[in-house]
């Protein structure tokens, strides 16, 4: 197994994409503090260069290439956010980028990396089987593989967010973070436990197909079905064969609950109505999961907006009152 990444890695992933990030602010929810009674910060990662804190781990990892790996390009599947990511990245440094697909990204998403002149590839209907032609271009054409989240480069550079958070809220007793695949949820926890060790740090992810979840509660990697969802970045498995992300969310998080569609859309509304932010769904279930009520602090709470990418007529349907049916999501 390889080595799990530790805050001194994540120190120097600071260093290395300094300049190719930004600082993104952290500011006080009014409205969410006066409903629980204790402060509760937003992180507004959603307003990072390419819409999501997956700009970080890409530009880490990309940063940590050799000349001549640079010169074979990079590939990587994705949901949509790490592709973006990793377009913008491999395109500051002239290199060629491949993104692997499933059929359930959405649209909106896949426009904006064919913008950053990646080339897109749709291969099924999961991370799984998108992962394969991965696998094929690896082999064939040697692309070297940048996955979206194990992989220590990607987690040291997504690391990098927990040490913002820490900063700005030093005091903070709780944190609640996306987990999908593992490699924020454990590189944010990684930072932050190791600079305030008493804060708590929870996972948040949706109810259809939780890999990270199932696999935590089988005490292994296991398979899960890839469901539509309105938190479409948070889809996808965590590999059979994970080498990292399991074992350190498995060591480093509190908890780790589940949110239902009406719940996710209930926090991109508040999001939108109360805190005037535009967020995807996964950016929004940090704020779901305190509307819901299935968490509870003593003390200052982070919550991490960690993207933007939503496609606006979903939006808009959501801000106005009625989620999108999961047949309209699949479509």
């Amino acid at each position: 197994m390889t080595r799990a990444v530790a805050l001194a890695d994540i120190r120097i992933a600071r260093d290395r994409i300094a300049g190719k990030v930004e600082r993104t602010p952290t500011v006080l929810s009014h409205s969410l503090s006066e409903q629980f009674g204790v402060p509760v910060h937003l992180k507004l990662e959603h307003r990072q260069t390419t819409g999501s804190f997956k700009l970080r781990g890409a530009s880490n990892a990309v940063a940590s290439l050799n000349a001549e790996q640079k010169a074979r390009g990079v590939v990587a599947a994705s949901t949509g956010n790490h592709g973006r990511a990793l377009a913008h990245a491999a395109k500051l440094e002239g290199m060629r980028a491949v993104i692997c697909m499933s059929r359930l990204v959405p649209g909106n998403k896949l426009d904006e990396i064919r913008r950053l002149g990646a080339e897109v590839r749709i291969i099924g209907d999961s991370q799984d089987d998108a992962q394969q032609e991965v696998d094929r271009l690896v082999a064939q054409e040697g692309l070297m593989m940048l996955p979206p989240f194990d992989h220590p480069d990607i987690i040291a550079g997504q690391g990098t967010l927990g040490l913002e958070m820490i900063e700005q809220v030093p005091d903070a007793a709780l944190v609640l973070i996306q987990i999908s695949g593992g490699g924020l949820a454990s590189g944010v926890a990684t930072a932050i436990k190791g600079v305030s060790l008493g804060t708590k740090i929870i996972g948040v992810s949706m109810a259809r197909g939780a890999a990270m979840k199932a696999s935590l509660d089988a005490g292994q990697p296991v398979l899960v079905e890839e469901l539509p969802t309105l938190a479409d970045s948070l889809g996808g498995g965590i590999g059979l064969d994970n080498r990292l992300t399991f074992a350190m969310c498995r060591d480093l998080l509190d908890d780790v609950i589940l949110l239902s569609e009406d719940e996710i859309a209930a926090g991109i509304r508040h999001a939108y109505a109360q805190e005037r932010e535009i967020v995807e769904g996964a950016g929004a279930v940090g704020i779901a999961a305190l509307l819901a009520g299935k968490v509870r602090s003593d003390g200052p709470v982070v919550v991490l907006l960690s993207g933007r990418n939503i496609d606006m007529d979903a939006h808009r349907t959501i801000v106005c009152g009625v989620a999108p049916s999961l047949k309209e999501r699949a479509a």
